[in-house]
């Protein structure tokens, strides 16, 4: 075999090889992507929208208590509830958050503190309806009802940010088969010639 055919030889195959690693650097980017994506629709959305219907939860024990003047719970049952809302403000805040998202808790955050120094003036008041926390509980109603939409909305985007990555993946991967299939089929013509 000549120099020349061997130098042929050699560039065929390195050009496949050059090819198929070009492919796999963009799938290994596109996988990355989904795999990210998941991850967030997982960590950022879904225990998100978990830790805001847990926090809905509580906040609706407290309307409940407020409504009825429930001494009871405040004197046995609030503090513990306060703890628990505590611990889900700190979980939600180790989430990551959009720049919108990031508004509304910080508001909830302010209106949590100013119902527990309500509660406290309504305690201290011996429940007089004047000094009930209802509008405030309102207000953080208002605040989770705008955190759980935000969740939706955001694991629709990672959803899409996925599709595409997913549907990038397929296209690259028909691509690499066509031009595979062309080069072999080059290399077979190449093989079967004879030069005179």
């Amino acid at each position: 075999m000549a120099l020349y055919n061997k130098i042929k030889w050699v560039l065929g195959i390195l050009l496949v090889f050059i090819l198929i690693l070009i492919t796999n650097l963009v799938d290994k980017n596109n996988f990355t992507r989904v795999k990210d994506s998941v991850v967030t629709i997982y960590e950022d959305r879904l225990i998100a929208s978990d830790i805001v219907f847990e926090m809905f939860k509580l906040v609706k024990e407290k309307e409940v208590a407020a409504k009825l003047s429930d001494t009871t719970f405040y004197n046995h049952k609030n503090e513990m509830i306060n703890a628990s809302i505590n611990d889900l403000v700190f979980r939600f805040e180790n989430t990551k958050l959009t720049t919108k998202e990031l508004s509304i808790f910080n508001d909830l955050k302010d209106n949590l503190e100013s119902l527990k120094r309500a509660e406290k003036t309504f305690m201290e008041s011996h429940y007089n309806t004047k000094s009930n926390p209802e509008a405030l509980i309102a207000k953080i109603n208002n605040n989770l009802d705008e955190l759980s939409e935000i969740q939706l909305i955001e694991g629709r985007r990672q959803m899409s940010i996925t599709k595409k990555a997913l549907s990038t993946v397929e296209l690259f991967t028909q691509i690499e088969i066509g031009i595979l299939i062309f080069l072999a089929i080059v290399i077979q013509i190449i093989v079967m010639y004879k030069s005179n």
